[in-house]
């Protein structure tokens, strides 16, 4: 079993649309020799998580909720305020919501790389050459 590695740039994009594909990747579903019980999908590298974009009023209605199991240890944060403080979280978040839920989805979440901004450390798996900086 072969992995690829895919960059995806995020800037501009929606976010459960793109989290299909990357949850789609991850599992391997595009390759001819899928079992959804083995590991066999790819790396995802994801770029400009803070670009991202949401529809509707999503952005100020939309929270993520947590809880520390104490009384009163309930906390809230909504996606602008997530986006601002972490927006890895975010995409890590939606994709992780749409991989099943079985001892494959750590694994499969390990192989997701997801940078806020343009820089990365992974363009010789992805085969990208770096710029010379002169």
């Amino acid at each position: 079993m072969k992995t690829n590695w895919h960059f995806i740039d995020l800037e501009g994009q929606i976010l459960g649309r793109v989290a299909t594909k990357i949850a789609l990747l991850l599992m391997g579903k595009q390759k001819t020799d899928y079992l959804p019980n083995l590991d066999n999908g790819d790396f995802v590298v994801a770029i400009n998580a803070a670009k991202i974009k949401v529809t509707g009023k999503k952005l100020t209605d939309k929270s993520y909720y947590s809880h520390s199991g104490y009384p009163g240890g309930l906390r809230e944060i909504t996606l602008e305020q997530l986006l601002k403080k972490d927006p890895r979280r975010v995409i890590e978040n939606a994709v992780k919501n749409m991989l099943p839920k079985n001892k494959l989805q750590d694994r499969r979440m390990v192989r997701l790389k997801v940078f806020p901004g343009t820089e990365h450390k992974y363009e010789v798996e992805l085969g990208l050459k770096k710029n010379a900086k002169s």
